[in-house]
């Protein structure tokens, strides 16, 4: 990568940066408002890329030039919006310290807390402000000094947490620098489909086999073909997921907050998910489950904004973008945000109903304010049409390509039965959910875990479902299937699962034990986690890499366990306080069994960062000793002679327009850095077999060789007549004669 590739690749972050600064929430009673203000920035950049992408596609003007002139334009929209700000805050920042700070009368600060990690307070609202509003400086000096005041109150505990975090953090930013992308799907379709659209300057359909290059949503891949042409390579491709999965740790640390957590339930959450060997495998990653993940967790916490307050029209359209920008990258995971928008809906009719933040246009009954219920339920029903919009123009161009294309906005028969749910009757679906919890909850015993699954296989035969039945089963899959090992597709999450299980459990039988004055909001919360677990498992197959399609659903359940292990450690604590005769230093069952938890959660989440696969810190296959193209098939290694040996004879022939042959699994993406041209461009590579009826293969005769993968004989049928066919294992090459 060159150093101008480095500099124009820093474009984007510097424009997530300074829409931080121009989009900070005005209003005092925000919750945690500079990660609100991450939130928008972020959901703000990723609808402008995704939208950039489907304009110069649209005019088949998908390269260098068009991308670098879009980033400069939006660096300098960002950078003239963070000014006109910036100028603001410091003008409203001066006479802060000549008079103390008021505080708002009913906000509730915990001890130790600053205004960015605080609860909200009981009336916060959007659309309206504080009589006597508190001037906080925002200035960097300011925020500088808030940082340093929370570190130097943190306890011994909170600072382990944050470190933890951090390190781990860190560490996920090394691999991702210095790891070649590895992921298996990656090679199969994730990045030849940004290969494609570069070769060809445009979004339209191609001939191809493997259909998931053409079907599956490409919202994630839109944001490495950006870092491709402004790069020229794929050497920052792991750094989508990475940032994803900061996202995720900031955005679930605010929604604890926006539910009335303090700071340390706040670094619990973090730490909780910043541990999870799923989340620190994908953080270093091509896949694109991370990247669902931050959409669906920024839609979370912009309804939990709604469920105090009437929601503007900026939120509105944040609202919209998250919901596009999750329809477009993962399908799956509008099982979250649909029970969101539910949820968001019902708080704002009741705040239209109920009066709550009086509007301008209500009128006097009995000396009293209340809202014309009319028209604040019609403007409810305008703002929910208003979220639709948005979400429709981020996600409709493609839903438009597919529907063209195969007649289903949701592509082929193809896709539509193998990853959904066939059956739907209460047994089956019982079935289907006791098996992705047995595979989510996964553990190194052997024995438990051949002891469950032969319970759930036995309760199948006696209700009468084959617990292999392929209406319920993904492909080919046999249930069980291990998935405690440290693999970015498969690896299990019990301790993160199982607290954000109790959490769920809690929040909704007991929340008062967690906070009484955040019950309601609470409860709601984990009805909407429950419904998105109900639902994934209603439908959605089990398959044994299941545990990464439900990555979404544990990051947003993931704060009620900060929350449940935030109270059940200050009501110990308080206790003891509480008992000054009693020794201080015993703490209970429960809370020794948290602590211990909590330590092995960190455990494992620093064996997957080392030893996990197919990315390590140390042993065989270690980033730091393994070669770039050898890191590249840590999952194949024995292919990696294969391909450069087809390659160098392909190179060698002169050829020019090269044939592909390959199944629905097969590496495609080596290809593409193997037979690139000597300038750099794109390798002219054609399909000679396609999935898709409007788009027939070339013809064999037409091209200057061939190169397969995977089936000999599949290959040996598309060989013309004459040309000689060589095969080595996985991968062969064909050439016509005298070449």
């Amino acid at each position: 990568m060159s150093a101008a590739g480095s500099l124009l690749a820093a474009v984007p972050a510097a424009a997530v940066l300074l829409l931080t600064v121009a989009t900070r929430p005005r209003g005092v009673d925000a919750v945690a408002p500079l990660r609100l203000a991450v939130v928008r920035a972020t959901l703000l950049t990723g609808a402008y890329a995704v939208l950039v992408v489907e304009l110069l596609g649209a005019l088949h003007a998908l390269t260098r030039p068009a991308f670098v002139a879009a980033w400069l334009l939006f660096l300098t929209a960002a950078a003239t919006a963070a000014g006109l700000r910036w100028r603001q805050v410091t003008r409203l920042a001066q006479p802060a310290a000549a008079a103390p700070r008021p505080v708002a009368v009913g906000a509730t600060v915990a001890a130790g807390t600053d205004p960015e990690t605080s609860a909200p307070p009981a009336d916060g609202g959007e659309a309206g402000r504080d009589p006597a509003p508190r001037r906080v400086d925002r200035t960097l000096a300011g925020l500088l000094g808030r940082a340093v005041d929370t570190w130097h109150t943190a306890g011994r505990g909170e600072r382990l947490l944050a470190g933890t975090v951090g390190g781990l953090v860190l560490l996920e930013l090394l691999v991702a620098l210095l790891a070649e992308p590895n992921n298996f799907d990656s090679q199969t379709y994730h990045l030849p489909k940004v290969e494609h659209w570069v070769a060809q300057g445009d979004l339209d359909f191609w001939a191809t086999a493997i259909h998931r290059q053409v079907t599956i949503p490409p919202g994630a891949e839109y944001l490495l073909l950006h870092l491709r042409l402004l790069t020229g390579g794929d050497q920052l491709h792991n750094l989508v997921q990475w940032a994803a999965g900061v996202a995720c740790l900031l955005v679930t640390a605010r929604i604890t907050a926006q539910l009335g957590g303090g700071r340390r339930a706040q670094l619990i959450t973090a730490f909780v998910l910043a541990s999870t060997p799923m989340v620190v495998l994908q953080a270093t990653s091509t896949q694109t489950d991370l990247v669902c993940a931050a959409w669906v967790a920024c839609a979370a916490t912009l309804v939990l904004d709604g469920l105090r307050r009437r929601t503007g029209w900026g939120t509105l359209l944040a609202l919209g973008a998250a919901t596009g920008l999750t329809a477009v990258t993962k399908t799956s995971g509008l099982i979250a945000v649909g029970p969101l928008l539910v949820l968001w809906g019902l708080a704002q009719l009741r705040l239209a109903l109920t009066g709550d933040r009086a509007p301008a246009d209500a009128t006097a009954v009995g000396g009293v304010r209340r809202p014309r219920p009319t028209g604040a339920v019609a403007r409810t029903v305008g703002g929910s049409a208003l979220i639709l919009l948005v979400a429709a123009t981020v996600v409709g161009p493609f839903l438009a390509r597919v529907t063209v294309e195969f007649g289903h906005p949701l592509g082929p028969p193809r896709l539509r039965e193998s990853i959904p749910m066939e059956r739907h009757d209460p047994p089956s679906i019982l079935v289907n959910a006791l098996r992705i919890g047995h595979t989510a909850f996964d553990t190194p015993l052997a024995p438990l875990r051949r002891v469950g699954a032969e319970a759930i296989i036995g309760g199948a035969d006696l209700i009468g479902v084959d617990p292999q039945d392929r209406a319920i089963t993904f492909g080919r899959e046999v249930f069980p299937e291990p998935a405690w090992y440290p693999d970015e597709d498969r690896v299990a999450y019990p301790i993160a699962g199982a607290l954000a299980l109790i959490g769920v459990a809690v929040a909704l039988v007991r929340p008062r034990r967690i906070d009484p004055g955040q019950a309601g909001p609470m409860r709601g919360y984990a009805v909407v986690v429950l419904a998105t677990v109900l639902l994934h498992t209603a439908m959605i197959k089990w398959q044994p890499w299941g545990n990464r399609l439900l990555l979404y659903a544990l990051v947003l359940a993931v704060p009620l366990a900060g929350l449940w292990l935030d109270a059940l450690f200050r009501r110990q604590f308080g206790a003891a306080a509480d008992r000054p005769g009693t020794d201080r230093g015993r703490r209970s069952v429960a809370t020794v069994a948290a602590v211990s938890v909590l330590a092995t959660s960190a455990l494992a989440g620093v064996l997957a960062l080392s030893y996990g696969f197919p990315r390590r810190l140390v042993g065989s296959g270690s980033v730091f000793t393994t070669s770039d193209w050898d890191t590249r098939f840590l999952r194949r290694p024995q292919w990696a002679d294969e391909f450069r040996w087809a390659a160098a004879a392909v190179h060698g022939s002169g050829a020019r327009r090269i044939g592909l042959v390959e199944q629905n699994d097969n590496w495609e993406y080596p290809w593409w850095l193997l037979l690139r041209q000597p300038d750099g461009r794109s390798p002219d590579l054609v399909a000679l077999q396609s999935v898709l009826p409007e788009r027939p293969p070339a013809d064999p005769t037409s091209v200057d060789a061939i190169v397969c993968t995977g089936s000999q004989p599949a290959c040996a049928k598309l060989v013309p007549n004459g040309w000689r066919l060589e095969f080595r294992g996985y991968v062969g090459y064909a050439l016509p004669p005298g070449r």
